[in-house]
């Protein structure tokens, strides 16, 4: 696609900071709802500072060239709280999620090792664009839920399945949240598509603000006149400020443990590495998905330059310090390079500075909380932009593969399938996602029709 800036491109200190921002917006939600979900006291402003030190960690490794900022990782919610029922006290939970960042961050240092003595060419010829490009596609779909809940309000529990599950029972308050989800949709595709220079580069900026200004308004409206129908912005949160983050380094090694049914400090440890370890082979496959679909976003194969050893160090060491500061580990997020390619600003300046204000903001209370307020049906509203062009993405790269071809269309065919229908299997304590099984059966048929039979 046509970049309005490349990755070496420089904008201007104002233009950065209001890019960043943007950036910041993309990646907040996801990022500060691992914490919540894993409760046990975790911080949503320690893992917002731990996902800005990973993505600079992530840069450094990659030498500046990667445009894409790391966030808390869904996939190791299993082991996360494996690692609080493992051990009984606080501190014995905390410190398993660090020790479980640094075997999953181990993990991907053999495979970084595997790559840069052995080369990429295996993993080319493995995961050729009729495997890569539907798994891109899927990772955008299987999000696709979670954006349509978000916008009707689900996730807030304002609607509820029908009977049979087949569609959302609209009350008045879901009505409401589709309509801010709504105003936020169509401020984010005006802007994007007719608006002029600045308005085109920040366009989910304009349709958070618009989205967040109904929201606003309704609220207001329900406050002045005692309906919680209309209240669908919670400025409670600002009663309860947390002022300061609350580390997971600071917890883990406060010398409170308790290991539980573990009995012991390495038959705890043992529990965590068979938590992380299998995880972390899994989102090995989903790390390469995002980076070969954001080399196609900014014309540049990344696994190449600066190299996919150097992506994985960076995603693997960068996890290890998210989770020293805020006990997730982190990933490449599909937002991020969603707002890339909608926006056309690929410059890992804008990264970088996106990483330091996230570190910044996680002291400044007010403006955390202040972000914490935006509800979910206008985040819904942006994420059906942003999870469709992760998608649409996806489906580019399908157009370069010969569908004509029998072996390509199931190939293409099996892994739409199978991650659309959300193939997700748990083996013992191991959940494989739906994409990564999706992918995993799509390179083993791939194995197999691509053997050339003799007549041929």
């Amino acid at each position: 696609m046509k970049l309005v800036y490349g990755v070496k491109d420089k904008p201007k200190f104002g233009q950065v900071l209001v890019f960043a921002f943007q950036q910041l917006l993309a990646i907040l939600a996801a990022t500060i709802a691992v914490p919540a979900i894993i409760g046990n006291g975790m911080s949503q402003s320690a893992a917002l500072f731990g996902a800005g030190v990973g993505t600079l960690v992530y840069q450094l490794f990659t030498k500046f060239r990667s445009p894409v900022f790391l966030g808390s990782s869904f996939a190791f919610l299993g082991s996360m709280f494996a690692a609080f029922a493992g051990g009984v006290s606080a501190s014995a939970g905390y410190l398993g999620l660090i020790l479980g960042a640094a075997f999953a961050g181990l993990v991907y240092v053999v495979i970084a090792l595997v790559v840069k003595f052995v080369g990429v060419q295996w993993i080319n010829k493995l995961m050729p664009a009729a495997v890569i490009g539907p798994t891109v596609a899927i990772i955008g779909l299987s999000l696709a839920g979670n954006a349509v809940k978000d916008a009707v309000g689900g996730s807030a529990g304002f609607v509820e399945y029908s009977a049979d599950f087949s569609a959302y029972v609209m009350n008045g308050k879901g009505w409401i949240a589709l309509l801010c989800a709504m105003v936020t949709l169509f401020t984010v595709v005006l802007c994007s598509v007719y608006g002029k220079k600045m308005m085109k580069l920040i366009p989910f900026i304009i349709g958070i603000l618009a989205g967040y200004l109904v929201a606003t308004v309704f609220t207001l409206i329900g406050i002045a006149t005692g309906n919680d129908t209309f209240k669908i912005i919670n400025f409670e949160l600002f009663k309860n400020m947390q002022w300061l983050p609350d580390f997971s380094f600071l917890k883990a090694f406060d010398g409170n443990y308790d290991f539980g049914a573990a009995g012991s400090l390495a038959s705890y440890i043992l529990t965590i590495a068979v938590a992380y370890v299998p995880v972390a082979f899994v989102v090995f496959a989903e790390h390469l998905a995002d980076h070969k679909n954001l080399s196609t976003i900014i014309g540049s194969d990344l696994t190449e330059d600066p190299g996919l050893h150097r992506t994985l160090l960076g995603d693997g060491i960068g996890s290890v310090a998210g989770a020293v500061f805020g006990g997730c580990p982190n990933t490449t997020y599909g937002e991020s390079v969603g707002c890339v390619a909608i926006t056309g600003n690929a410059s890992v300046i804008t990264i970088t500075v996106t990483a330091f204000m996230a570190i910044i903001a996680a002291f400044i209370a007010p403006f955390v909380t202040f972000l914490a307020t935006i509800p979910a049906c206008v985040m819904g509203g942006v994420c059906m932009t942003l999870y469709g062009f992760i998608a649409v993405s996806g489906l580019k790269m399908v157009q370069k593969v010969d569908l004509e071809d029998n072996r390509n269309l199931f190939v293409v065919s099996a892994i739409l399938i199978a991650g659309i229908g959300g193939m997700a299997l748990r083996i013992g304590q191991v959940t494989l996602t739906s994409i990564a099984g999706a992918l995993i059966l799509g390179i083993v048929l791939n194995l197999i029709l691509s053997r050339k039979t003799k007549a041929e």
